[in-house]
């Protein structure tokens, strides 16, 4: 059987679970934009040629990473829209997929060799809230918001 939410979720959850899409949702639209640039693109954005050449290379099963990460991390989102605990795992996943990206670029083939360590800012944020929405998606569940 399943378990039926015991409480409706107050107007902070619709909030933050909404800053959660527009973040999942942006990063779905970076992922594309990552699978369609080219070189000539990146050189044209100012990318040196060791730059271009990292992200040129980089291995399917780690772009893979990425594509679990987002696409994860956007059906999290509906799943908690929907409130549904489901939004756990996914969010689990999504964190899995970002680790299996960050492990190609910094520890496989460091890109710190390429790129300023400013470069390190968006993983890591990427890290941390898949950190947080993992934390807010079980804190809702407790709370009876997801069934």
């Amino acid at each position: 059987m399943s378990e039926e939410t015991t409480s409706k979720p107050g107007t902070a959850f619709w909030i933050i679970t909404g800053l959660f899409a527009v973040w999942n949702l942006s990063g779905l639209y970076q992922y594309y934009l990552a699978s369609i640039t080219t070189p000539e693109q990146l050189a044209d954005a100012g990318y040196n040629a060791l730059q271009i050449a990292h992200v040129v290379n980089t291995p399917a099963w780690a772009h893979s990473g990425y594509a679990i990460a987002v696409n994860a991390g956007v059906l999290g989102v509906i799943l908690l829209l929907l409130r549904k605990a489901w939004a756990i795992p996914m969010f689990v996943i999504s964190l899995i997929g970002a680790l299996v990206q960050d492990l190609d670029a910094f520890v496989l083939r460091n890109a710190l060799d390429h790129f300023s360590a400013w470069w390190l800012i968006i993983p890591f944020s990427v890290i941390a809230i898949c950190v947080v929405e993992i934390w807010y998606s079980r804190r809702a569940k407790a709370k009876g918001w997801l069934s």
